[in-house]
């Protein structure tokens, strides 16, 4: 326990809808501590911006950014290989898109839990999302059972659990939670391929969009084309 009388938890922080979702529920909860990691992606100063503000606004004091510098390296995704173009959200077909990038979340969970062991944490936030999703592998819920399994080994004392609080809800109950939770959407940035605005075509944006109107609520984000 901290002096607040509250447990600690670790919440991944993309700067995203979802994990800002995820970072309200946690600071409502916990003694919250946000981890953001940068990997060369092409909207990562965009990101990292988000992250910082959307800190700020739930009042997250300890704060963790670090730099993964392997993902860019192993490319294989549209998201790090500028070579890849990002796929507009009608283009897509079926099966796993380009924008997957290589079992990011290993990587990133790897950096949370490691520093919940540090901080006394007992719960890792991550804000995947199954349904009205791309379909990336490590979003799905077997991927979290395994990985607590290889939590619950491979730490000291063997009790941070991963928690996914978000992943059976569609796009519109996140957004609806979050508005709920007061979440920081105007603070939050979801596009894959644009910094200055979202560029409103690429999955993630359309994924977004929709979500937002589905729910009857104002997405507060700019765009370039909607």
């Amino acid at each position: 326990m901290t002096n607040h009388g509250k447990s600690r938890a670790v919440v991944l922080l993309s700067g995203g809808m979802d994990s800002c979702v995820c970072a309200a529920l946690a600071a409502r909860d916990y003694d919250a501590a946000a981890v953001h990691v940068s990997y060369g992606q092409r909207t990562e100063e965009r990101e990292r911006r988000s992250f910082l503000a959307i800190c700020e606004r739930l009042q997250i004091r300890d704060k963790l950014i670090v730099r993964n510098e392997a993902l860019r390296a192993i490319g294989g995704s549209a998201l790090t290989d500028d070579n890849i173009a990002v796929p507009t959200a009608d283009s897509l077909g079926h099966g796993i898109p380009v924008t997957y990038v290589p079992f990011r979340n290993a990587h990133f969970l790897a950096v949370a839990v490691s520093w919940a062991e540090v901080l006394n944490a007992e719960k890792v936030y991550i804000g995947a999302v199954e349904p009205d999703s791309s379909g990336y592998p490590d979003c799905r819920p077997a991927y979290y059972d395994a990985f607590n399994r290889v939590v619950k080994a491979g730490t000291k004392e063997g009790r941070i659990e991963v928690v996914t609080p978000l992943i059976a809800m569609r796009k519109a109950e996140i957004v609806r939670l979050g508005l709920e939770l007061g979440a920081p959407f105007d603070l939050t940035w979801s596009c894959y391929s644009r910094e200055d605005l979202a560029c409103g075509v690429c999955d993630s944006c359309a994924l977004r969009l929709r979500a937002f109107a589905a729910a009857g609520a104002r997405d507060p984000i700019a765009y370039a084309e909607r």
